[in-house]
C-alpha cells in the first residue's frame, strides 16, 4: 500500500532546475483522484470477481446436476425393452394419433370421424339405446327407490358347545 503525502507532510514546493521553486500541489492533487479512481475500480473488480465466483459456482452445481441426471436416464435406458412395441397397421392410425395430439379437450368418436374425413354414420355418432333418455323420464324407472329388504333369521352357527338353544 502506498503512503500518501498531504497535509503537513506534503511538499508545496520542490527546488526546480534553475534553483526556483516550483509548486508541485497541482500534481499531487491529480495524482490523489488518478488513486482513487483506480482503487475504486479495483474494488468494483472485485465485487464483480465475487459475483461471477457466485455464478460460476451455480453453474457448476447445475452442469454436476445434468450429470447425475443424465447417468440416471441411461441407467435406467439400459433396463427397459429394446424392442418396440407392435403399432397397428392400418392405414388411418397416423391420421388418429394426429387428430388426439392437436385435440385441445376430450376427442369424441365423432370428432375424430370428422378429422378423418369419414362420412358421420349414426352408428358413429348417435349414443347407444342404452344411454338415451327421453324428455323427462329417467333410464331406470326404479332409479332413486329404496327396496326394503326382508331379513331371514340367521342360524348361530359359531356355537362351539355343540349344543342347541332350547
Amino acid at each position: 500500500m502506498t503512503r500518501r503525502l498531504t497535509g503537513a507532510n506534503a511538499p508545496h514546493l520542490a527546488h526546480g532546475a534553475g534553483g526556483g521553486s516550483v509548486n508541485i500541489r497541482p500534481l499531487l492533487d491529480a495524482l490523489d483522484l488518478q488513486e482513487d479512481a483506480a482503487r475504486a475500480l479495483a474494488d468494483d473488480l472485485h465485487a464483480q470477481i465475487d459475483r461471477l465466483k457466485t455464478r460460476l459456482r451455480e453453474a457448476e452445481m447445475h452442469l454436476e446436476h445434468l450429470t447425475i441426471t443424465r447417468k440416471t436416464v441411461t441407467g435406467l435406458a439400459d433396463r427397459l425393452s429394446t424392442v418396440a412395441p407392435d403399432l397397428p397397421e392400418h392405414p388411418d392410425y397416423p391420421r388418429i394419433l394426429a387428430a388426439f395430439n392437436h385435440a385441445t379437450g376430450p376427442l369424441r368418436a365423432k370428432d375424430a370421424c370428422e378429422a378423418l374425413g369419414h362420412e358421420l354414420l349414426p352408428k358413429n355418432v348417435e349414443r347407444h339405446p342404452r344411454h338415451a333418455e327421453t324428455p323427462g323420464q329417467t333410464r331406470d324407472p326404479h332409479r332413486g327407490r329404496h327396496r326394503q329388504l326382508r331379513q331371514e333369521p340367521i342360524a348361530d352357527t359359531t356355537s362351539t358347545s355343540g349344543l342347541t338353544p332350547p
